[in-house]
């Protein structure tokens, strides 16, 4: 009888413990599938930044019509969040724990990636290529599952603010920065080149994303007597600045805008092209519009892949061209994972980008990572806005990182 009831005691044991096949053991991970988690504002004042995600879901669907990753589907999962942080965080959770996901990538917006930082690397959950270039993503002393893809919001206000004093040593900037980490990440670059000049340089006007406008904060820029101009907004704040500056009949000697608002679809011809002539901005995307990369093999891959997965979509939208590198970066590091989805190795793998070659990137930057190196993209080149293209000048400039 002994025996007899220690059998089935085992037996039950064996039932309720899971197998230690793969299937059961990695998190968003069984034989034929693998999960991948996103949020992006296809609603809200962002909503122009729902282009990314959109190519995602076609990129992935085309992956797996061609067979899949190691064997596996992809089962890509992205959400909208609206640009809200209390938004993104419950979506995440919802990713997280009922979804299951293996990892979150590309999520969207400086804001939303704050809120939920803590808890992903809480959970031990990748948080691959934010789409989002806060400097504070390259810290993988304190967050060691979250990293960034695009050059740092920080290390590009540096670049224009050593651009400005080069130009004009007496010069007087106004910054229009959005009131979180994206915009602030502007001012702290400013500041890092300024130093104890800074206060006696700059003037701050600051905007909510909720607000409708940022016509008072662009009168009151002009009114303080600043001769240049930096914006960091996105996309809807952008062109009403673009279209406010002109209107008011204010020439800045130098305006500088942010990477994350040049697309000619989103940004330049809602303002009106004719009203952004002159601006500055540092790229480290391929322009769509730029006759120098009519004939450029990596554009005509990223052409091609449109023609035939989004024959509808805007070709001068520059969130196609981020969202297919961002995307084929991702897709390097699920092939370099060589089957082994687990976390660890999705990790380890993200964090091992040896120059990769990207198609939509500039010539010359290339993707690279390690342990210590969460900025995957360095190198920028600076651009002026000719009414019908970004005309890039100068040559390739490496931030501190």
């Amino acid at each position: 009888m002994l025996n007899r009831r220690t059998l089935l005691a085992s037996g039950a044991a064996l039932l309720a413990a899971p197998r230690l096949g793969r299937a059961q053991t990695v998190v968003g991970v069984t034989s034929d599938e693998i999960k991948i988690g996103s949020i992006m504002p296809y609603s809200g004042p962002a909503s122009a930044y729902g282009a990314i995600g959109r190519l995602q879901q076609v990129f992935f669907k085309a992956i797996n019509d061609a067979g899949g990753i190691s064997g596996r589907k992809i089962n890509f999962i992205s959400l909208d969040d609206g640009y809200q942080p209390p938004k993104t965080v419950e979506q995440t959770r919802r990713l997280v724990e009922q979804d299951r996901v293996a990892f979150l990538f590309n999520t969207l917006g400086t804001p939303g990636n704050t809120a939920i930082q803590r808890y992903v690397n809480q959970r031990k959950v990748p948080h691959l290529f934010l789409a989002t270039g806060a400097d504070k993503w390259g810290n993988p002393q304190e967050f060691p599952w979250t990293i960034g893809y695009q050059p740092s919001y920080r290390t590009e206000a540096q670049i224009f603010t050593k651009y400005m004093l080069e130009h004009d040593r007496n010069a007087k900037l106004g910054i229009l920065y959005q009131n979180d980490d994206f915009g602030k990440d502007y001012v702290a670059g400013v500041r890092d080149v300024l130093g104890t000049r800074f206060d006696a340089v700059v003037k701050m006007v600051s905007y909510e994303v909720t607000d409708a406008t940022i016509d008072s904060q662009v009168v009151q820029l002009h009114g303080s007597g600043v001769d240049c101009l930096l914006t960091a907004a996105t996309p809807k704040f952008a062109a009403q600045t673009i279209r406010k500056v002109f209107d008011i009949g204010w020439r800045p000697k130098m305006h500088f805008m942010t990477d994350v608002s040049i697309s000619v679809a989103s940004v330049m011809n809602p303002a009106g092209p004719e009203k952004g002539v002159g601006i500055l901005t540092a790229a480290y995307l391929k322009e769509p519009t730029d006759p120098t990369w009519q004939a450029d093999p990596g554009m005509n891959e990223w052409r091609a892949w449109m023609r035939q997965h989004m024959p509808d979509a805007d070709m001068t939208d520059g969130n196609y061209p981020y969202s297919y590198s961002v995307t084929k970066c991702i897709m390097q590091v699920l092939t370099q994972c060589n089957g082994d989805f687990s976390r660890e190795n999705i990790m380890k793998q993200a964090t091992s980008l040896n120059n990769v070659v990207i198609p939509t990137l500039i010539n010359g930057i290339t993707v690279s990572t390690s342990a210590t190196n969460f900025h995957p993209i360095r190198k920028m080149q600076l651009a002026k806005w000719d009414g019908k293209t970004w005309e890039r000048f100068g040559g390739l400039i490496e931030g501190a990182g």
